[in-house]
């Protein structure tokens, strides 16, 4: 044995010394965990053929070891660590040779690239992290962020710590926007900071609300850290928990958890935005309590109106609180009492299978009684119930195929239950009188006619729903009776927009809101996965940085507009019209409806076109392809480098030495305690990609192996990266920052302002490790 250690042991300092030194070499990152891997693996092997590497295992052919699995217990759970008198048998750390272990790690290397880089599931979530990263470099390009910098500043400058408010509010949209943290921390801090030292604010509290609301982006969907780990979460918690119930003595997870041990990237996304959010108040109401206790060191700052027409407190409550508040919830509470909902009228061919008990219970003893201990005898006899009540029943039935007659019946009923007004109807509507109102409430002074003509098209479009459109109604004949009172609801909606977009607030902060909430509400709402709408996002990001674009050269951005109407109308017409090209008749609107589907979708693709045209022309689609491309190369090129060095702890038992080490404490919380601060310290010297790819993969089957929810487990781990990387004095975030920040800041001056921001983030895991449900609550709530 070297110095005393276990070969293991030494192998595994080798290897992190060797992965430290590549990266303080200042050899680039992507490739130097790959060399790390490969050299390590070198000096490994070396010290193994020279017989100075020696291995202390359990002596399983021991009566010692024998009388100990006599016992009942399961062999996963005997260790060095936990049982530290077993017998030990010295052998290599690479029992088979060094030669074996190359070869392995090489056939092992092959597979996991094609099944985690060129193939497999996760390449299609992966090519999410392409698009998010060209959606927030595109935004960042465009000066959108500037616009929202100087417009958040106006309308929270007046108040007690408003500036820094401000930055907060921005973080967190350039958070849902970006996701990059470096981007969003240089930009507000080149930006923002001359602006707030300008105004007397405390150098340590501008740049520590700055450093922490740009790492906002590490937790705020759609965050690239939580693609990232989203990818390795649903493997290693479906591994994990199958190996767990296969301990258990149960056949599969399924039978063991009494549910699916899945976890996806979107029901991630629901997790992280309370959290998020969460975040992002406490910052704003430290900066605020700070200017009210401080009030010469975050003065309150008149940086003019953001509205180019006065208007009194009563309209501002009426037209942007009371008005949408009562439109809205009459929508609810219609939707309440049955006069909203759906009129879908389709009926299945077959009927439904009898309901299944709740647990399986057709299960051996070791399993029944692992599965009483987890969920409870409460629970067990329950399942027990319901089964005993499906066999009397006759046992669960296969579906049947329904014959004419029951379809026509099923059908019936359902027309007959069907709302008058359709959800889809009743969401186009509701919009369209939010836009009508605040228009109205925006300029108060300005003709109310059109208005008023557009309010009237809203009402005949909510009665020729109720008395003239049934649920058996084709999308032609619907679409002809709506068309003359959308059409007038249009023409006072257009006069709406023309007056919103006259006011600075609106128009800065209406275009990102809405793509953050297209992209964000596909992925929450379970419409799309987090690949179509990130695809959307950069697209959305391209038209609104072209438009941008065009209004700086004093040029029509109507091309743009259209653009954005045509997908509107294209998503329309594929949600009421049956598009399938797989059906045997095709009637005429159908026919009309495919026509114009296609003119749409094809304007939408030239509007693109066009806004990569005039982004090219106008110097900054060149640099954000580039900034795209380095980016996405460094990610997947670390992923690459990751996976060999992965091979390497493998091949030479150190996963396995650490996970034993873990398994050898009996609290689970103790564990995940352990791992947390062990990724707190890493993320002082490894950024988050080489703590996703290294770190959590070895100790991944551990922390999701346990009774604690995948999701929480996650979004405890970002949360966590994100304080390691704002914590003095190696804190990614601070270096960001210190390399834009003017000369009279200093180092303190950042190292002070971020300490209680860092007490913020402790205090937010606390609450999210006492209050799991913060987490929990969005994804339990949304279908998926």
């Amino acid at each position: 044995m070297l110095f005393g250690l276990d070969g293991v042991e030494v192998g595994l300092i080798i290897l992190f010394l060797c992965l430290f030194g590549g990266i303080l070499s200042g050899f680039p990152v992507a490739f130097a965990i790959g060399g790390a891997g490969v050299i390590s693996f070198g000096i490994i092997a070396a010290l193994d053929s020279a017989g100075i590497l020696i291995h202390q295992a359990i002596d399983t052919s021991s009566q010692a070891y024998r009388d100990l699995v006599a016992t009942g217990m399961h062999p996963d759970k005997i260790s060095i660590f936990r049982n530290p008198d077993l017998p030990r048998v010295a052998e290599s750390v690479f029992p088979g040779g060094w030669e074996t272990a190359l070869d392995r790690n090489v056939s092992f290397i092959v597979n996991r690239m094609n099944e985690r880089v060129f193939a497999g599931q996760s390449i299609e979530t992966l090519l999410a992290v392409l698009m998010f990263v060209m959606m927030g470099i595109t935004l960042e390009r465009s000066k959108i962020a500037n616009d929202l910098l100087t417009t958040m500043a106006r309308v929270f400058g007046p108040l007690p710590g408003g500036l820094a408010v401000s930055i907060v509010v921005v973080g967190a949209f350039l958070a849902a926007s970006t996701g990059i943290v470096g981007a969003t921390v240089v930009t507000m801090g080149l930006l923002a900071l001359p602006t707030m030292l300008r105004n007397n604010y405390s150098p340590e509290l501008a740049t520590g609300v700055i450093a922490a609301s740009g790492t906002l982006g590490q937790i705020i969907p759609p965050s690239i850290v939580i693609v990232l780990l989203g990818t390795l979460a649903g493997d290693l918690y479906s591994t994990a928990q199958e190996a767990r119930a296969n301990t258990a003595g149960c056949s599969d997870a399924l039978t063991y958890l009494g549910e699916p041990a899945v976890v996806s990237v979107g029901t991630l996304f629901q997790a992280a935005l309370l959290p998020g959010i969460m975040l992002a108040l406490l910052y704003a109401l430290y900066a605020f309590g700070y200017a009210l206790l401080n009030p010469e060191k975050a003065p309150a700052v008149e940086m003019g109106a953001s509205n180019q027409e006065p208007i009194t407190k009563g309209e501002a409550f009426g037209w942007f609180l009371g008005a949408p508040i009562a439109l809205i919830g009459g929508a609810i509470l219609l939707g309440q009492v049955g006069l909203i909902g759906s009129q879908d009228v389709t009926v299945s061919s077959y009927s439904n299978v009898t309901q299944s008990a709740s647990l399986r219970t057709n299960v051996s003893e070791q399993c029944q009684a692992s599965m009483i201990e987890l969920h409870g005898q409460e629970a067990w006899d329950s399942a027990l119930e319901e089964q005993a009540a499906i066999d009397a029943a006759g046992g669960a039935s296969q579906s049947q195929r329904l014959n004419d007659e029951e379809i026509a019946a099923a059908k019936e009923a359902k027309i007959a239950t069907a709302a008058p007004i359709g959800t889809g109807v009743a969401v186009i509507l509701v919009m369209m009188g939010l836009v009508l109102v605040m228009g109205r409430g925006i300029s108060p002074s300005s003709d109310s006619r059109p208005l008023l003509i557009g309010a009237v098209g809203l009402i005949l479009a909510i009665l020729i729903d109720m008395f003239l459109i049934s649920p058996v109604s084709s999308p032609g004949v619907t679409f002809v009776l709506m068309a003359g009172p959308l059409a007038i609801a249009f023409y006072g909606c257009k006069a709406a927009a023309a007056r919103l977009a006259k006011n600075e607030l609106i128009r800065v902060v209406f275009p990102p809101l809405v793509l953050i909430v297209a992209v964000l509400g596909s992925i929450l709402g379970g419409i799309t996965n987090p690949t179509p709408a990130a695809a959307l996002g950069a697209g959305g990001a391209i038209m609104l940085a072209a438009y941008r674009k065009l209004q700086d050269e004093n040029k029509s951005g109507k091309v743009v507009i259209w653009s954005t109407f045509a997908i509107l109308i294209c998503i329309l017409i594929g949600v009421n019209f049956d598009l399938r090209i797989t059906q045997e008749t095709v009637s005429f609107e159908t026919w009309v409806a495919f026509a114009f589907a296609k003119l749409t979708y094809l304007y939408a693709f030239f509007g693109l076109l066009y806004g990569c045209w005039v982004l090219f022309a106008g110097g900054v689609l060149t640099p954000v392809v580039r900034e795209t491309a380095k980016v996405t190369s460094m990610v997947f090129t670390i992923l690459i480098g990751s996976q060999l060095l992965n091979l390497v702890v493998i091949s030479f038992g150190g996963e396995h030495y650490i996970q034993q080490f873990l398994k050898s404490f009996d609290n689970e919380f103790t564990v995940f305690l352990i791992v947390m601060l062990v990724l707190f310290f890493l993320g002082f010297v490894l950024d988050f990609l080489e703590i996703i790819y290294i770190v959590i993969p070895i100790v991944g089957p551990v922390i999701y192996g346990g009774s604690f929810d995948p999701k929480w487990v996650t979004i405890m781990v970002a949360v966590n990266l994100q304080t390691s990387f704002l914590t003095p004095p190696f804190g990614f975030a601070l270096f960001y920052l210190r390399g834009v920040a003017p000369k009279e800041v200093t180092t303190g001056h950042i190292y002070r302002g971020i300490l209680p921001f860092v007490l913020i983030q402790v205090g937010g895991l606390a609450l999210l490790w006492f209050f799991p449900t913060i987490v929990t609550i969005i994804p339990d709530l949304i279908p998926n």
